[in-house]
């Protein structure tokens, strides 16, 4: 293996040894970026450190600059580094590290909700119109080739004679391989209890942690807006969901109730508008949590559609003794697969798996093969890598249009929607209605919030239409919003 190394001691600099990998396939800045914040998750270097220059790192790393700058932006886009004007590069922030087991503050099981009620998307649809609704991915753009193969290939092995409490083996290997490594959720074993369990998505995974772990009456802090099917589940169950209102940098720590048991969040992008959590966010989250014995579940509904910078290290990373990481195929492949993951503490972990084994419900095996074979040849990172490329160029085109006819649209340059902002309740019905004589089937943002008083916009979904299509519904898009 050809690597690069750096002295123990830059100048002044508290920068340790790293290590980039020349032989791998992750990019160098993205190495460089992952091994910076390594070195921060595990305190060698320290809020206010400063850093050396891009010039003076490219030139011990024997890389080229472009690769430091690129290293440099993307912790600065997270908020893990901040730069001085005529000063220089420092570290913003560094996550603690240890906490107590959260074993001691898990609730006993109780049972099993009722399905919640469909969510008003979930409604039968006018299949004359083109839907723009959030969450909806794009299937058009999956090698149908490599799709029949994945299939194929899924069904080689005998049937199963038994439930798989935890998942297939490969699936849950396949998971902490592709989605969770490289953003800094190292599963050491996968297989184990509490490695990866496969879940039949996120909304599925909520549904079990709110059987499994909560119990009715607790209390549990939700974004505002947020998602819908959570609210739901959780509501089925019996719990109370306390809404705490998001600003452009997400859900605010210091705005939730200390007397909740659990708080759901979208941290690396937010649903539905779009903002990412800093990194001074989530260390405070992370105490809070610790202080007050909150169990955090991340819903990283869309965690690898990320365009400016490389996709966001992940809540759980940061603290797995608090943190329930909640993942899902749905957005970069098809939600008919049915599969997501989970990864939890090893107390939640325990619940999750005897909820399953007294209920006999788990997550089907044939969409966790098809990922796992999908996984094995290569042919998924080829399909995540198109995907970027064709929703970042989806997106530009969108946020342009708008923004020529003075519309701002919110949030970071990832996922596969937009939400915009309007004055009231008379304006988003009048570009619901506008959209609909159009041929468009418009989302209303105020579906979206749970609470006493909506807000009120379009929630823009731009990943299942057609790409001849496109064009015309941002012009239509642009003239609805502007009037």
């Amino acid at each position: 293996m050809a690597t690069s190394p750096v002295p123990s001691a830059l100048d002044a600099s508290p920068l340790p040894a790293l290590r980039l990998d020349r032989g791998s396939g992750l990019p160098l800045g993205a190495q460089l970026a992952a091994a910076l914040r390594r070195e921060a998750l595990g305190g060698r270097l320290r809020d206010g450190d400063r850093l050396p220059s891009t010039r003076a790192l490219a030139v011990r790393l024997g890389v080229s600059r472009t690769v430091t700058a690129a290293a440099y932006e993307e912790l600065q886009a997270e908020g893990w580094l901040h730069g001085r004007t005529g000063a220089g590069t420092f570290v913003a922030a560094r996550p603690p590290l240890t906490g107590p087991d959260p074993a001691d503050r898990t609730a006993p099981p109780v049972p099993t909700p009722t399905v919640p009620p469909a969510a008003p998307r979930d409604a039968p649809r006018d299949a004359t119109l083109l839907d723009l609704s959030p969450g909806m991915p794009w299937v058009a753009g999956i090698d149908r080739s490599a799709w029949r193969r994945a299939w194929r290939r899924a069904a080689d092995g005998p049937p199963a004679g038994r439930r798989e409490l935890a998942g297939a083996a490969d699936y849950r290997r396949a998971v902490a391989d592709t989605f969770l490594a490289h953003r800094g959720l190292l599963v050491v074993d996968p297989l184990a209890p509490d490695g990866v369990l496969a879940t039949a998505g996120t909304s599925a995974a909520v549904g079990e942690l709110a059987t499994a772990v909560l119990r009715p009456g607790d209390r549990v802090a939700i974004e505002e807006p947020g998602y819908g099917r959570a609210v739901a589940w959780l509501r089925a169950a019996g719990v109370d969901v306390v809404h705490v209102p998001v600003d452009g940098q997400g859900l605010d720590p210091d705005a939730v109730p200390a007397d909740v048991r659990a708080v759901y969040c979208s941290p690396a992008h937010q649903f539905p508008l779009g903002a990412r959590m800093p990194v001074a966010r989530r260390v405070r989250l992370v105490e809070r949590a610790r202080r007050h014995g909150w169990l955090l579940v991340e819903d990283d509904y869309d965690g690898e559609l990320r365009f400016d910078v490389a996709p966001s290290p992940l809540l759980a990373a940061l603290a797995r003794d608090v943190v329930v990481h909640l993942g899902t195929t749905s957005k970069v492949l098809s939600p008919s697969l049915g599969c997501g993951w989970m990864v939890a503490p090893p107390a939640v972990a325990a619940q999750v798996l005897a909820h399953r084994a007294r209920t006999s419900t788990t997550p089907a095996l044939a969409g966790q093969l098809v990922l796992a074979e999908f996984a094995r040849t290569g042919d998924l990172g080829r399909h995540l890598r198109r995907l970027r490329r064709e929703l970042a160029s989806r997106r530009a085109l969108l946020v342009g249009e708008l923004g020529r006819h003075g519309v701002a649209v919110p949030g970071i340059d990832a996922g596969a929607h937009v939400a915009v902002r309007l004055p009231d309740a008379a304006a988003e019905a009048a570009a619901l209605a506008a959209g609909a004589a159009a041929g468009l089937r418009l989302d209303p943002l105020s579906r979206h919030y749970h609470g006493p008083r909506p807000g009120h916009g379009l929630a823009i979904g731009y990943a299942a239409l057609e790409r001849t299509e496109l064009a015309t519904v941002i012009a239509s898009l642009a003239v609805i919003m502007h009037g």
